[in-house]
């Protein structure tokens, strides 16, 4: 079995959820192998890394690579697939990892796949395409296998590594300094999990309203200790913020558990979710497509049936 890297996504040196999925995918694989870029690394980032299985920690901390956006990634990957011949390298299906991943296969003439939602140990990739009507098989033909994974594809499993960490430092070409970070603001968070990681994902659409309605949407998914998402229809009408848009030109999804209220279940959004392990409907038409991809429907007014559903999930949780 050969090594497998894992570009590790973190914020402020906490290591994010994805990234133990990513080394739970890896250890199918082969030899899990982390790869860390910019300052922030840690004994507590060390052990959640060990913890999924990861054999070695490959760590490029130095300042510069945090100063120039996602290209030193690709750069430090390409350093470690020239050095190391891995059998593949794994990224999260995330905005900065797939631009990194593109990167990457540039640099090194290597085939990628992206959004892929399961990997086999033959290194076929599974992908949901076409707006999500069809699910495709995937095989990289040349140089060394890319793959970009959705979150919460792979439920993330303990299985304790060594990762014994290996310093490494390369030196940035012109090309990846020719953008740099003038400055960050810190976003304000709410006490919900991020959309794009959650496990559980409660979802409000035309059906709606108004902005007000969304009211009941979030005291589902606080019930749940979820997150809140939205359809493009509810976010284009201002009813709630864009950055929770589910869908094709929004956040792509794969929960545990996505509840769809007031959602017709149109293909841009559908390509955003249907990958959630189960999907519950709450829709008054009967006839809406979403109930196309339902395990559990409900044909009825959200705004009689959701309060009792949290009504129903606070009194088995009290």
């Amino acid at each position: 079995m050969g090594e497998v890297l894992v570009l590790v996504e973190q914020a402020d040196g906490v290591v994010k959820k994805v990234t133990t999925e990513l080394l739970t995918l890896a250890c199918s694989l082969g030899e899990p192998s982390a790869v860390w870029v910019g300052p922030g690394y840690s004994t507590a980032a060390e052990a959640t890394l060990a913890e999924f299985g990861a054999a070695v920690v490959y760590v490029a901390e130095s300042p510069e690579l945090a100063a120039h956006p996602v290209a030193p990634k690709a750069e430090v990957l390409a350093h470690l697939v020239s050095e190391k011949s891995p059998a593949a390298v794994l990224v999260a299906s995330t905005a900065d990892g797939k631009e990194a991943a593109g990167r990457l296969a540039v640099r090194i003439d290597s085939g990628v796949i992206t959004d892929a939602v399961a990997v086999s140990p033959e290194l076929v990739a599974t992908q949901s395409v076409f707006g999500g009507s069809t699910v495709v098989h995937s095989r990289v033909t040349s140089g060394t296998p890319i793959f970009t994974v959705r979150p919460n594809s792979t439920p993330p499993v303990a299985s304790n590594g060594a990762a014994v960490r290996s310093d490494i430092s390369i030196t940035l070409s012109d090309a990846a300094r020719k953008a740099s970070v003038t400055g960050s603001t810190v976003a304000v968070k709410g006490g919900r999990p991020e959309l794009a990681e959650a496990a559980i994902v409660v979802s409000g659409g035309r059906g709606v309203g108004s902005p007000e309605g969304f009211a009941v949407i979030e005291a589902l998914a606080d019930s749940l200790h979820g997150a809140v998402g939205a359809s493009r229809a509810a976010t284009d009408a201002g009813w709630y913020p864009h950055q929770y848009q589910v869908g094709q030109t929004g956040k792509t999804v794969s929960p545990q558990l996505y509840i769809a209220n007031g959602i017709s279940g149109a293909i841009q959004h559908r390509a955003g979710m249907q990958t959630s392990k189960t999907i519950i409907v709450v829709n008054k038409d009967a006839e809406a497509p979403i109930f196309e991809l339902a395990d559990y429907g409900v044909v009825g007014d959200l705004f009689a049936v959701v309060p009792q559903l949290t009504q129903e999930i606070g009194k088995r949780s009290a």
